[in-house]
């Protein structure tokens, strides 16, 4: 047996790593032939790595440590949770007190009358929950033909066979069969891609509207959802117009359809308010929540419903669906204990009215980097067009994501983790983040972005296309 610890040296694991480790969104050969980055420890906002590298992570991992690394009080609850009920499930009739806490507790800090929830491992599995939701609520009321969900390209809602359907990721849909049937998508309200010469209000709800039209061509008899996250994530950090939402709102209000907001990265702070919902006053039926309702301290995730759809449920027969690890009793009691401190110690309100705004100022003057395009951000989410051409907002010659690549690995380089998302840079940090240290992401950002600009140019990359 080949025992494996921090104390090796980074070949060592690297090595061991490629050899039995397959990696998701990974070119594995790529990957193998270069050796992964191996992170050893974490505490507040930074990584360490086998190097010794201290590594400010703007990404919160996956978009989901919001209370930063390092709780001691998260590790105390799992070891007290493992101790007492390790595992049982919530199928023939039974549950436990971490799943009566939490579910009551999501109900409380949820708005509207999302008073319910039915958990999963994380954000995939719970789309995929909500694709069967939806269909059987409508069976339910006597309508079985309303079948088709509604998304919009470059959407992301996971990866499983069901979420990577309901997302709109041209990469992902050409592998694997995707999507599967009774699964549409329409244009993605993404005004600086896409908006040409037209004004974001308007470009807002003309996109807004290809929903509408979407409904009419299909026919309202056989729709039973839309589903989009406020701000889309993976997507690029896509802030919509001020116009969209409200827009979206009122076509789903007028033609009898569930509207499922995706909270899976905007949920629990991210926008400055408890869920991206209050932030751009939507409505939803349903709610997709996972990442931030651990802080990625333990898989979990969930589907929280409104009373309309779960009294129908209720009262329809079994829901022949589950999880063998919905509600894992010590997923639950890990995400109540992050939920208390996020409510305890105002992280929320820390992300709102101090962390968020000072973000928003020094992030906006990176417009003024000669590599950049649009700086936006909205809470403590953000993304930056890296363009050749700041008048025309113009993309670059070569492949999409060449240049934000060389932006990524400089990045790497220079100890922060940002990532790109084809020629746009992203950053979506922990929450609990201090001006100060925002002030070392933007000196780090600057210096990369700086790198590459040098790069770029000397490799006659500089082209608009």
């Amino acid at each position: 047996m080949v025992y494996v610890s921090n104390q090796m040296r980074t070949e060592e694991l690297a090595a061991l790593d490629a050899a039995h480790h397959l990696h998701p969104f990974t070119n594995g050969d790529e990957l193998n032939a270069k050796g992964a980055r191996v992170i050893l420890r974490a505490k507040g906002v930074t990584l360490t790595d086998s190097e010794g590298n201290d590594i400010l992570d703007a990404m919160a991992g996956l978009w989901c440590v919001n209370i930063g690394y390092g709780r001691e009080e998260l590790a105390e609850v799992a070891a007290r949770q493992i101790r007492e009920l390790p595992y049982y499930n919530t199928f023939f009739q039974t549950t436990h007190v971490p799943a009566i806490a939490l579910a009551t507790k999501l109900a409380e800090l949820a708005p509207g009358d999302l008073n319910h929830v039915f958990f999963a491992m994380g954000g995939s599995d719970a789309n995929d929950t909500n694709i069967r939701m939806v269909r059987r609520y409508w069976a339910a009321k006597g309508k079985p033909e309303k079948q088709v969900i509604i998304s919009r390209k470059n959407a992301y809602h996971g990866s499983t066979m069901g979420g990577a359907s309901l997302g709109g990721m041209a990469a992902m849909h050409k592998q694997g069969g995707l999507p599967i049937p009774n699964i549409v998508h329409i244009g993605q309200p993404h005004w600086y891609a896409e908006g040409g010469e037209m004004s974001p209000e308007e470009f807002g709800l003309m996109r807004a509207r290809e929903l509408e039209e979407k409904i009419a061509e299909l026919g309202e008899g056989k729709v039973a959802a839309f589903i989009a996250e406020p701000i889309q994530g993976a997507g690029g950090v896509v802030i919509p117009p001020e116009s969209y939402w409200p827009e979206i709102q009122r076509i789903c209000d007028a033609h009898e359809i569930l509207l499922i907001a995706d909270e899976v990265i905007t949920g629990f702070g991210r926008t400055g308010n408890w869920f991206g919902s209050q932030t751009l006053n939507i409505r939803p039926h349903i709610m997709t929540i996972a990442k931030g309702l651990s802080s990625g301290y333990a898989p979990i995730g969930g589907s929280l419903v409104c009373d309309e759809v779960a009294e129908v449920l209720n009262g329809s027969g079994e829901f022949a669906h589950g999880y063998t690890y919905s509600a894992h009793p010590v997923a639950a009691a890990i995400a109540l204990e992050n939920l208390r401190i996020l409510e305890e110690e105002k992280i929320v309100e820390h992300a709102g009215t101090v962390a968020g705004p000072y973000l928003a100022e020094k992030w906006a003057a990176l417009a003024d980097h000669p590599l950049a395009g649009e700086a936006r951000s909205i809470g403590m989410m953000a993304t930056l067009a890296l363009t050749p051409d700041k008048a025309s907002r113009a993309a670059f010659a070569s492949d999409e994501g060449t240049i934000g690549l060389i932006c990524r690995e400089r990045c790497f380089a220079n100890n922060l983790v940002m990532r790109h998302v084809g020629d746009r840079m992203i950053i979506a940090p922990p929450l609990i983040m201090q001006p100060s240290d925002i002030d070392v992401m933007i000196e780090r950002a600057v210096r990369s972005l700086d790198e590459t600009y040098d790069k770029v140019k000397a490799e006659g990359l500089l082209k608009a296309r």
